[in-house]
C-alpha cells in the first residue's frame, strides 16, 4: 500500500495502510485488511508454509509501523509535504520488504534486543525470552523453531 501510495501520489492511502496497523495493534490481525489478505488468499495461494510467531514482537512492529504511517499522513495530509511523507513511506516499504523477501522482522529484532537491555519485561514475551521453551512448542508442531517444517 505504501509503493500504490507513492506510485500513484495518492497520500489518502495512508489513511487505510495507518487502520490496518492500528487494527494489528490493538486486535492482532482479525481485523486488518492486509493481514486478512495475507493470511487468508496470498499464503494458501502461493502454497507458503505456516510459520506462527510470537505475537507480541509482531504487535511492537505494527505499532512501529503506526509511527510512520500515521506521520506520513500527518506530513502530507495535514502540511501537504507529500515527498517528506513519501520518504518516511520509503522507511516503511524497506523493512516490509527486509520482511517478505527474507524473513527479517526489524521491528521484531528491535523488541529482540530492547528485551535483552531490560527496556522490555521477559514476562511480556515468555515465548521470546525462553528459547528452549518456543523450540519445544515448535517441534510438538512439527516445525522449526522459526515456523520451517521439520523434514524427518
Amino acid at each position: 500500500m505504501a509503493v500504490t501510495t507513492i506510485l500513484l501520489d495518492q497520500p489518502w492511502i495512508t489513511l487505510v495502510l495507518a487502520f490496518g496497523f492500528i487494527a494489528r495493534v490493538t486486535t492482532g490481525p482479525r481485523v486488518s485488511p492486509l493481514a486478512i489478505i495475507a493470511s487468508k488468499v496470498i499464503v494458501p495461494k502461493l502454497g507458503l508454509p505456516y510459520r506462527p510467531v510470537a505475537g507480541p514482537p509482531k504487535r511492537f512492529a505494527a505499532a512501529i509501523g503506526i509511527a510512520f504511517s500515521v506521520s506520513a499522513a500527518i506530513l502530507s495530509l495535514g502540511f501537504g509535504l507529500n515527498g517528506i511523507a513519501y520518504i518516511v513511506l520509503g522507511g516503511l516499504i524497506f523493512a516490509a520488504g527486509l520482511e517478505s523477501m527474507f524473513g527479517y522482522c526489524l521491528g521484531c529484532q528491535i523488541f529482540g534486543i530492547l528485551m535483552k537491555f531490560g527496556v522490555i519485561p521477559e514476562s511480556v514475551c515468555e515465548d521470546c525470552a525462553d528459547f528452549d521453551n518456543r523450540a519445544k512448542r515448535m517441534a510438538e508442531l512439527g516445525l522449526h523453531p522459526d515456523g520451517t517444517p521439520l523434514i524427518d
